[in-house]
């Protein structure tokens, strides 16, 4: 492919079907608002086969509340440019977590403890309804922990924690089964990301807030199963159902 960028036809059909699915699942999402058919000829080997023909591009309009994500602050202070990344930060802050006060010396750490909390419910949702986001890295985790990227992804057409939607991932770091961990990586970078705009009480509070997203995942994992199953209450054999319910899926 040569990194051309481009996307063709029947996968942005795909991408524009598949976002609107996840809206009306009640999933966090970008939505799709148009799709263009473009008259430029794309090259593509679609069964990764070797036989390569052309097909018709096109591109999808897509759309979100914001589209900054963790790559966006990571790259800044990658690079040492602390003062911008402080206005982006504020910026991101005012325009879309008002719950945070501004004159709040604590709001970055009440900023990463939110989108510590929405990521894990992020992840548990896409794992309530089989679906696999192909490339979790950095750049393509919302800051506002909305899904929005649809390049590699599937849905499971049955229980399999190794299912991976992208062909390219040889190393499987991307399997369903992975993603509340690669989760947990990505926030772990954002946390990095932070620190220099910390002092060092906030530091260690902010390392106990990331301790704490295995734990928040997996009571959102939970309660998302359980309405699932139409379980009411609470029940110390509800988490061995869901275990074994996912078990025999496996082994069907």
């Amino acid at each position: 492919r040569n990194g051309d960028g481009r996307a063709v036809l029947r996968s942005s059909v795909r991408e524009f079907l598949c976002s609107e699915a996840m809206h009306y699942l009640g999933i966090p999402t970008s939505r799709a608002a148009s799709l263009v058919v473009s008259d430029d000829d794309v090259w593509r080997d679609q069964f990764y086969n070797g036989n390569i023909k052309k097909e018709r591009g096109a591109i999808v309009l897509r759309l979100a509340r914001s589209w900054f994500r963790i790559g966006s602050l990571e790259i800044l202070a990658h690079s040492g440019e602390l003062d911008l990344q402080r206005r982006l930060l504020d910026f991101i802050i005012q325009e879309h977590f008002p719950s945070i006060a501004m004159n709040d010396s604590n709001r970055y750490l009440e900023f990463f403890s939110t989108v510590v909390s929405e990521t894990a419910n992020l992840i548990a949702l896409w794992m309530s309804v089989g679906f696999a986001h192909g490339v979790c890295n950095t750049d393509n985790f919302s800051l506002l922990s909305v899904t929005i990227d649809y390049g590699p992804f599937g849905f499971m057409d049955s229980y399999d924690p190794n299912f991976v939607p992208n062909t390219s991932d040889d190393e499987r770091r991307y399997k369903i089964g992975n993603q509340a961990n690669v989760g947990l990586f990505n926030l772990n970078k954002l946390l990095q990301a932070l620190k220099p705009l910390l002092d060092p009480r906030q530091k260690q509070l902010a390392s106990q807030i990331l301790e704490g997203y295995g734990e928040r995942y997996y009571i959102r994992f939970t309660e998302l199963f359980k309405t699932k199953l139409g379980l009411l209450g609470e029940n110390g054999d509800d988490n061995y159902l869901i275990a074994f319910l996912l078990k025999v899926s496996l082994l069907c």
